[in-house]
C-alpha cells in the first residue's frame, strides 16, 4: 500500500551530505518526494512509496554516518501522483 509522509528532522542534519544521501536512499527504496534545508537548521522532506519501503528509509536516515537526528516530526499526507525524488 502506498503512503506519503512529511518529515522534519532536527539535530545535526545540515552540512553533512544528508540531502544527497537521502536522495540516494530514496532511489534505493524506490521512493518519490523532495527534500530541502530549512533556515532554522532543520531538514524537511516528503516521501512517498510502499509502506515497508518508507519505514526502511526512515531507519536508513536515522543511521546515516555524521547525522544526529534528535527529533523527527512525522505527519501522514494524502498520496499524490509524483515520479521522482528531487532536492530543492
Amino acid at each position: 500500500m502506498l503512503t506519503r509522509w512529511k518529515l522534519i528532522l532536527s539535530g545535526r542534519v545540515q552540512g553533512i551530505g544528508l540531502r544527497f544521501r537521502a536522495k540516494m536512499g530514496a532511489q534505493q527504496y524506490k521512493l518519490t518526494g523532495w527534500i530541502r534545508n530549512l533556515d532554522d537548521g532543520d531538514v524537511e522532506l516528503e516521501i512517498q512509496g510502499e509502506e515497508a519501503a518508507v519505514d526502511a528509509f526512515v531507519i536508513y536516515l536515522r543511521n546515516l554516518p555524521g547525522a544526529q537526528i534528535t527529533f523527527m516530526q512525522a505527519d501522514e499526507l494524502d498520496v499524490i501522483a509524483e515520479d521522482r525524488f528531487r532536492v530543492r
